[in-house]
């Protein structure tokens, strides 16, 4: 059996999902009927009522499980802090929050949690004796834009070597590892008014081996060179969105990869030649493989949130060329017949 295994997270489908023109099963059919070995879930986009669902819904992810002989591999967990106008909550209500997702995590048959990132370091420790009681392990997402280098990422890396344990990790989300800067996001912010020499001198960065947020920290800012450019707040809005792709080789994650639990392997285009256009798929799973990792990894596509308007969602079918693409480089990795 394969040690890199495939999934898709459900948030991929989620236009088709808010518009009802496919239901919680409609997508679980669609992904059986299409080999998908797993699935991963954002419990507050699809379950009414997360983190206490009531028992009918339960049951029904139950029969939903085990009809389509679907692996439910990782929920996906926010930490909203700012519940209340007038305060972030308490230490301790962070933690009782978690523990409750842990207890539905375990109730969905799923093992692993993604925290999203910037969630502080503080409620690992308190919430180790309940990963370990229900046997769900807790992974921080290691975000384009809060990458290794941002300080709350670093004092949750710090706090989980502390605790050395298989209860604690990193998922890794592979935003960190544009080559281009995605395409889709490019059209829709120029459809919005954004100059193509604004656009042209952000994909320069990329041309260059670089990426705007790393440019941007060098300068302090925009660059001089960039805000003569500005002139619109389109230009600004694709200036300041254009940071959160990043541009790391892949060796960024060598001392982590006895931590990481779980990839985000992002989708933004998926492209004519069966090729994503903005990261290397190829060299990430070579990566992964050449490294013996053995887990997940998740197709996980945002292009959905830059479609043009008038124009059709392609969720299904991003997600298919996508999973594609994966499953025939892994097969050739491993040596197996590709179709």
């Amino acid at each position: 059996m394969s040690k890199i295994k495939t999934c898709v997270s459900l948030y991929s489908l989620q236009d088709e999902y808010l518009n009802k023109r496919m239901s919680l099963e409609d997508i679980f059919k669609f992904l059986a009927d299409n080999s998908v070995e797993g699935i991963e879930i954002i419990p507050d986009q699809m379950m009414h009522n997360t983190p206490h669902p009531s028992e009918e819904t339960l049951t029904e992810w139950d029969r939903l499980v085990s009809t389509y002989k679907m692996k439910p591999v990782i929920a996906d967990v926010f930490l909203n802090t700012n519940l209340y106008k007038n305060r972030e909550l308490t230490k301790k209500e962070c933690v009782e929050l978690l523990i409750e997702e842990i207890k539905l995590a375990n109730q969905l048959g799923i093992r692993l949690i993604r925290l999203v990132s910037m969630v502080p370091a503080f409620v690992i420790e308190p919430l180790l004796p309940y990963a370990e009681k229900y046997n769900v392990t807790l992974a921080l997402e290691i975000h384009a834009g809060l990458s290794f280098d941002v300080k709350k990422t670093q004092d949750f890396i710090k706090e989980m070597k502390r605790l050395d344990s298989p209860y604690i990790g990193l998922v890794i989300d592979t935003g960190i590892f544009c080559r281009r800067l995605p395409r889709v996001m490019a059209d829709y912010c120029k459809h919005l008014g954004t100059s193509q020499e604004v656009i042209d001198y952000i994909n320069h960065i990329f041309e260059q081996g670089k990426d705007p947020r790393k440019v941007y920290l060098e300068n302090g800012g925009f660059p001089d060179d960039l805000k003569t450019l500005l002139k619109s707040d389109a230009d600004y809005f694709f200036a300041h969105m254009a940071d959160g792709y990043e541009n790391d080789p892949f060796t960024v994650l060598d001392e982590y990869m006895p931590y990481i639990k779980h990839f985000h392997f992002k989708l933004f285009e998926m492209t004519e030649t069966g090729e994503e256009y903005s990261i290397d798929y190829k060299g990430i799973l070579q990566y992964l493989h050449d490294k013996g990792y053995d887990g997940y990894v998740s197709t996980e596509y945002e292009g959905n949130r830059w479609v043009l308007p008038g124009n059709p969602m392609k969720e299904k079918e991003q997600v298919l060329a996508h999973q594609a693409l994966i499953r025939n480089v892994i097969k050739t990795l491993e040596g197996q017949e590709v179709y």
